[in-house]
C-alpha cells in the first residue's frame, strides 16, 4: 500500500500528529519490528499529545495572562507574607473544582497580579479556562455591552470562566449602576465558578469602595465567605528587581 496516499488524507482529516509518527515509522528500523497494535498506539499517542499541547496553547492565549507567571517561582522571603503550604495547596487546583475564591491583597508593586496569573497559569495546565482583566475594564464593558444589545451575551461568557481574575478592585471608586452588573456577575458565579480578586486596598475597606451599602454587602457576601485570603506585605518587588540588577550590572 502505498503511504502518500495515506498521509495526505490523515492530513486531510487533521490528524496531522498520525501523519508526523506514520513517516517517523517509515524512517525508523527499531519501530518496524513492532506489531501493527503497537505502531497504531505510537500514533495515537502522537495525535493525543500534539491535541492537548494546542488546546492547553489556546486556553493560556484566551486568558489573557500579561506575564509569564508561574507559581514555582514565586518569591517566599518571609518579608513578603506568603505562605507556602497554602500556595502548595492552590496548586492543585482543588480551590477551583470546589469554586472557591482567592483575594489578593497589598501595596502597589508587591506581586497580586503576578501570584493571580500565576494561578490561572496553572489552572489552564490543568484543564480549566481562565481570563484575566482589570475590573473597572470589564465593567466598562458591561456598561457598553448595555448599549449595544450584547449584554445576556457578554454577561453569559463571563459567568462561564472556571477562573475569572479581577484586577484592581477599588481602584477607582464602583458607583450604582456597574456595581448591580458586579453583583449579577458574582451572583451568577457564586458556588459555580472561582474568582481572583487583586487589590491595594486592605479587605476590611473592600466596602467602603461600593457606593451603594446594600449592594457592597450582597457582592462581597459572595466573595469573602468561600474565600482563601492572602496579603503581601514588604517593598515593591519591581524596585526590588531593579536593585538586583543594577547591582548585577555593577559587578
Amino acid at each position: 500500500m502505498l503511504l502518500h496516499p495515506v498521509l495526505e488524507k490523515l492530513r486531510a482529516m487533521n490528524l496531522k500528529g498520525m501523519a508526523r509518527h506514520l513517516e517517523q515509522q517509515i524512517n525508523d528500523e527499531e519501530l518496524a519490528t513492532m506489531t501493527f497494535e503497537e505502531r497504531l498506539g505510537l500514533m495515537l499517542e502522537e495525535e493525543w499529545c500534539l491535541r492537548e499541547d494546542r488546546k492547553l496553547r489556546n486556553r493560556i492565549r484566551k486568558a489573557k495572562l500579561r506575564q509569564q507567571a508561574c507559581l514555582e517561582d514565586l518569591d517566599y522571603r518571609s518579608a513578603r507574607g506568603l505562605d507556602r503550604s497554602l500556595v502548595n495547596s492552590l496548586e492543585t487546583c482543588g480551590w477551583i473544582k470546589k469554586h472557591r475564591n482567592v483575594l489578593i491583597t497589598g501595596a502597589t508593586g508587591t506581586g497580586k497580579t503576578y501570584l493571580a496569573e500565576a494561578l490561572a497559569h496553572k489552572a489552564c495546565l490543568k484543564g480549566f479556562k481562565a481570563l484575566n482583566t482589570r475590573i473597572d475594564r470589564l465593567l466598562m464593558e458591561f456598561v457598553i455591552a448595555r448599549g449595544d444589545g450584547t449584554y445576556l451575551a457578554k454577561m453569559n461568557a463571563m459567568s462561564k470562566v472556571d477562573v475569572l481574575i479581577l484586577d484592581d478592585f477599588g481602584i477607582s471608586p464602583i458607583k450604582d449602576g456597574i456595581a448591580r452588573d458586579l453583583l449579577e456577575l458574582m451572583d451568577d458565579r457564586h458556588s459555580h465558578k472561582s474568582t481572583v480578586i487583586t487589590s491595594q486596598i486592605p479587605l476590611n475597606l473592600w466596602h467602603d469602595a461600593i457606593a451603594d451599602k446594600t449592594l457592597a454587602d450582597a457582592i462581597l457576601d459572595r466573595l469573602v465567605h468561600n474565600a482563601y485570603k492572602i496579603e503581601l506585605k514588604g517593598p515593591s518587588m519591581r524596585k526590588v528587581q531593579a536593585e538586583s540588577k543594577e547591582l548585577q550590572s555593577r559587578e
